[in-house]
């Protein structure tokens, strides 16, 4: 069966936010990440996949293809087998305890999608994001997720609103904080990350008392910051390691 204009329209739309939401379908691809969210609570609408890729779906569900359509619709380099059309679920309501991270105008949709990667790796099961942060259902997330973005709740929120109202303790990523290999950290409580190029925000930082960094021990020390994915693992462990 060959892919029909409608399908590829539909699935070219797709990499844009907008008609993911009038929709509510976004993509993954490739046999893990596909695999992972069939196996989750997420729904499938419609698997394209060649005819070696296994599955137990029924039919109706199933749009069998040759390698040649799954290049037209595949954003991958080497396209794997399958490409997959999901649906995007209900909003989780935010559950306030434990260790919870929170993104304050994350861009890098490569950033964002390690980031929930390390989340499930920690056993961070809440991510709260500022409503200007990257769609956690763009492609390029849910690829660098691998499949992490089925355990992990996510919330889009205005984040100061929400920092205003939480009884948690809450930590910002900030080069003049605290040395956080000299700080006692809680087993309960939220750490906020910002922007790539900019840091958290002024509106942030006024709501936040508790500034942890990342001490530099190279000696010439001219390296400006890390990366923001980066800089999470780092705290993750920190915080983990304390609890």
């Amino acid at each position: 069966m060959s892919i029909s204009k409608n399908q590829l329209k539909l699935i070219t739309s797709l990499s844009q936010k907008k008609y993911r939401q009038k929709h509510n379908l976004f993509i993954a691809e490739g046999i893990k990440v596909v695999n992972e969210f069939l196996k989750s609570s997420f729904e499938v609408a419609t698997l394209f996949c060649t005819n070696d890729y296994e599955t137990n779906l029924t039919e109706d569900k199933i749009v069998r293809i040759d390698e040649a359509d799954l290049k037209k619709i595949s954003s991958l380099k080497s396209p794997n087998k399958v490409l997959g059309l999901f649906k995007i679920p209900k909003l989780n309501s935010i559950n306030n305890c434990g260790l919870i991270v929170a993104l304050d105008a994350i861009n890098d949709p490569g950033n964002l999608g390690t980031i929930i990667r390390l989340c499930d790796w920690y056993g961070v099961t809440q991510l709260i994001c500022s409503k200007d942060t990257v769609d956690c259902f763009n492609q390029k997330v849910v690829q660098a997720s691998m499949g992490s973005l089925t355990r992990i709740a996510i919330n889009y929120v205005n984040l100061e609103a929400y920092l205003n109202e939480t009884h948690l303790p809450t930590y910002i990523a900030d080069m003049d904080g605290d040395n956080v290999y000299k700080t006692q950290l809680p087993a309960e409580g939220i750490l906020i990350m910002g922007n790539e190029a900019n840091g958290v925000s002024n509106q942030i930082k006024k709501l936040i008392s508790n500034k942890i960094s990342i001490p530099r021990f190279g000696e010439v020390q001219e390296t400006e910051s890390l990366n923001v994915a980066t800089a999470t693992a780092i705290l993750l462990s920190e915080f983990k390691r304390n609890s």
